[in-house]
């Protein structure tokens, strides 16, 4: 498993999230709910996108096309 970001940012992590199953990724949300105890502490405690080892280099494409929408 690697870390693919870590946001605090429900909106974003929503439409991370499906762009990831467009794509046929699984992803892992790590830290929910300790994040949401703990809401915009500069980012001490995020959700943790979490996706497999072999499917990182297509997950960071598509966490790029949200970053930076054309």
């Amino acid at each position: 498993m690697e870390e693919l970001i870590r946001t605090d940012d429900p909106v974003f992590l929503s439409a991370l999230l499906a762009g990831l199953a467009d794509v046929g990724i699984e992803a892992f949300v790590f830290d929910g709910h300790t994040s949401s105890v703990f809401p915009g502490i500069m980012d001490a405690v995020g959700r943790r996108v979490m996706v497999d080892s072999d499917d990182e280099p297509r997950a960071r494409r598509v966490l790029a096309s949200l970053e930076d929408p054309v």
